[in-house]
């Protein structure tokens, strides 16, 4: 029944195969049901609400991306959109977190209406190619900020804003010493490198007396009915925050789309350069930011870590029903997640490490071409210096338009940045972002 559904022997995988892929992909990401509810803490969430949303709707998209898409892709609350929705949009711009929500919501009701149209693929034809790379590679820079921040590896200087941090400090110590063993495990090619870097920073922590074990290792699940229901979508409309609720919709339509042709191709699925059912793929990843929204968490997005399952065999959606169960035990361990994320020794590298590797879009930047890599550079260098995701690629979109049309080029622009180009223009002047 299972081998028929979901096309095990067309696909030239097994039951057994299928279940290692799962728990291999599984292990690769689930340091995110401890990372995603600490920093969505520092916006006033109650953890265990934000604890239980984050695995609630990583089980939902990424069952229904298993059902019903039949591919072995999980989907969970992205690290960018984590980052971008808890210091650009509530900690600087000091927008409610139930507002935030709101953006949420209709950023992904959205993302839900274009992915069953043609129009998608306009919008993400007309971006240029050099602006996708910059803003991935801009949010990992800003991701590993963060992490730098919070592990004091920089602290803030009144002469030059940022400085070196104490090395002696026993938390950038141990950042230091998490960086350096997740790398080593990275470099080997180990699974769940991420994962398994946190747990050895976390036994350090707990061998120097830096934290003491919960009471309890698991409990019921509880605290939801502080955040579901909570979004302010009225708050949206009435402070005009469309530029957040945009940015939310660019961030997860490359994302997600970015990632999931990369797993789909890796794993074989991309059949004569079409990707087979990609509307339910993408439906898939528009339904968990929706119950995002909904529960409290922040737009879900494809997880590049499902390569490692692929890798390990996985072929079908099989693998990523197999993730989806295994979330759903850590639902009971939130004392556990609780404990570890306390520690920014313990999630800093990971933040940091992420950050890195989404920096490769860099290579493929023009930066020979200056009306092309100009822009692009821009929202590289801002989104750190500014904290805001939506500002740099505001400034990036203004930009482009502008150096085209100077460097003789202006046939190069697609409509649809002309159109981008002014909204953002009187967002960042008029309104603010």
């Amino acid at each position: 029944m299972l081998s028929k559904y979901f096309k095990f022997t067309e696909r030239g995988t097994t039951f057994s195969t299928e279940i290692i892929a799962g728990l291999t992909t599984f292990v690769t990401m689930v340091y995110i049901v401890i990372v995603s509810p600490a920093l969505m803490n520092k916006t006033g969430m109650d953890f265990d609400g934000v604890f239980i949303a984050t695995i609630a709707v990583t089980m939902l998209s990424t069952l229904f991306m298993g059902i019903g898409a039949n591919y072995p892709i999980a989907i969970a609350p992205g690290m960018a959109l984590i980052s971008y929705f808890v210091f650009s949009v509530v900690l600087v711009d000091k927008i409610p977190w139930q507002q935030a929500l709101g953006c949420v919501f209709i950023s992904s009701l959205a993302f839900m209406i274009f992915s069953l149209t043609k129009f998608r693929n306009d919008l993400i034809n007309a971006i240029p190619q050099d602006l996708k790379h910059a803003i991935t590679a801009g949010i990992g820079l800003f991701i590993a900020f963060i992490g730098l921040q919070n592990s004091k590896l920089i602290v803030a200087s009144p002469a030059t804003l940022v400085h070196m941090g104490n090395l002696r400090d026993p938390v950038t110590a141990l950042t230091v010493l998490g960086i350096v063993a997740t790398l080593s495990l990275l470099v080997y090619n180990v699974r769940g490198a991420i994962f398994l870097g946190m747990l050895l920073i976390f036994t350090c922590s707990y061998a120097l007396g830096m934290v003491e074990l919960p009471t309890q290792l698991y409990s019921v699940p509880h605290g939801l009915e502080k955040t579901a229901l909570q979004l302010d979508i009225a708050g949206v409309f009435a402070n005009g925050l469309y530029a957040v609720t945009f940015t939310f919709f660019l961030i997860t339509l490359f994302d997600t789309t970015g990632t999931m042709l990369g797993v789909a191709n890796k794993a074989g699925l991309i059949k004569d350069g079409k990707f087979v059912n990609s509307k339910m793929a993408l439906f898939a990843d528009a339904l968990g930011s929706m119950v995002s929204g909904l529960l409290g968490s922040s737009p879900t997005s494809a997880y590049v870590e499902s390569g490692a399952g692929v890798a390990a065999g996985g072929r079908t959606g099989f693998t990523s029903v197999v993730v989806a169960v295994l979330f759903g035990l850590t639902l009971f361990f939130a004392p556990v997640a609780k404990m570890v994320a306390a520690l920014p020794a313990v999630t800093a590298p990971a933040l940091i490490i992420t950050g890195f590797l989404m920096m490769e879009g860099l290579g493929e930047i023009n930066w020979s071409s200056i009306d092309d890599a100009f822009a692009a550079f821009m929202i590289v260098i801002l989104m750190p210096l500014t904290y805001s995701i939506a500002i740099a690629i505001g400034v990036g979109f203004i930009l482009y338009p502008i150096f085209k049309i100077l460097a003789g080029k202006k046939k190069e622009v697609h409509p649809i940045m002309y159109i981008l180009q002014i909204v953002f223009f009187f967002q960042l002047v008029f309104l603010g972002l």
